[in-house]
């Protein structure tokens, strides 16, 4: 597998790229990044990813590069790989300086743009869906909706649901309601309707959780952004959770409850499908 960085201007192959220990993405997490999937060297909603990267970087007082610099080393980094179906992830630190918290300390911003082959989940996780577990973690001291380099919650719940014999945890906010997964966006189906929770319940809102909703009406699905608990995830007819590199993913389990018959529902699968056709898509690019 090729596995390319763009940094200082230049794309090297992944294991001879180097950032200093000072730099403040290593040190405190104090940076913003995306990730993107690429087909034939085109990411895919690559502007609202952009958008999103630059909201998450006003929030915390950081100066991207300009954005013809980072869309320009990101079409010479996938150039370089040459990979069909990519992985691409952009990343900007504060930068590097004197060891400290204030941000004044930290010179130029860092740009690193990592592409490999894309690695989604094997075909068999699609077609027989994944279990999640609710966890008693959450996002609390940092906005969910900056999608920083801190992401030690994620990791918490990750191992969590490795133990316990799970694909994905589910976060709750401070009274129990259900916000997102650790790297996905939750979607719930009962009685033929579609439910995600809203943007305030304290997540982050994914560019493919937008695409879904958009897809949603498109295919006359009804959807809603509501509230959730883990009693509604436990008791769907169906359930899916999203994001760039894993698209649609069925879920046929949470916590000990299989929903539905035990297999990936009908109105996932129909969102699967018009997921697969709008990446083909020019108008979303």
């Amino acid at each position: 597998m090729t596995r390319v960085v763009w940094l200082d201007g230049v794309v090297v192959p992944a294991e001879q790229a180097r950032v200093s220990v000072l730099d403040r993405g290593f040190l405190y997490g104090d940076s913003v990044y995306e990730v993107v999937r690429a087909r034939d060297g085109r990411p895919f909603q690559l502007g609202p990813h952009l958008d999103r990267l630059q909201r998450s970087a006003t929030a915390i007082g950081l100066g991207l590069p300009a954005r013809a610099e980072i869309e320009a080393a990101l079409a010479t980094t996938l150039a370089a790989a040459a990979e069909a179906d990519a992985y691409v992830r952009i990343m900007v630190t504060r930068g590097a300086g004197a060891i400290g918290l204030r941000p004044s300390l930290a010179g130029a911003p860092t740009l690193v743009i990592l592409v490999q082959a894309a690695q989604p989940p094997p075909p068999e996780l699609y077609r027989d869906g994944v279990a999640v577990v609710v966890v008693n973690l959450s996002r609390a001291g940092v906005d969910p909706r900056v999608k920083s380099g801190n992401y030690l919650p994620s990791v918490l719940g990750a191992a969590e649901a490795e133990r316990r014999g799970a694909y994905e945890c589910l976060f709750t906010d401070g009274v129990g309601r259900l916000t997102e997964g650790g790297s996905s966006n939750l979607f719930l189906v009962r009685g033929g309707v579609v439910s995600t929770p809203p943007e305030h319940a304290g997540l982050l809102p994914g560019i493919t959780r937008q695409v879904v909703l958009e897809l949603c009406r498109e295919l006359s699905i009804p959807v809603e952004e509501r509230p959730l608990w883990p009693i509604d995830a436990r008791s769907a007819d169906e359930a899916f959770i999203t994001s760039s590199i894993r698209e649609i993913l069925p879920v046929v389990r949470v916590d000990d409850h299989v929903l539905g018959n035990g297999h990936p529902g009908g109105i996932t699968q129909r969102i699967m499908s018009g997921y697969a056709e709008a990446t083909r898509r020019p108008d979303h690019a």
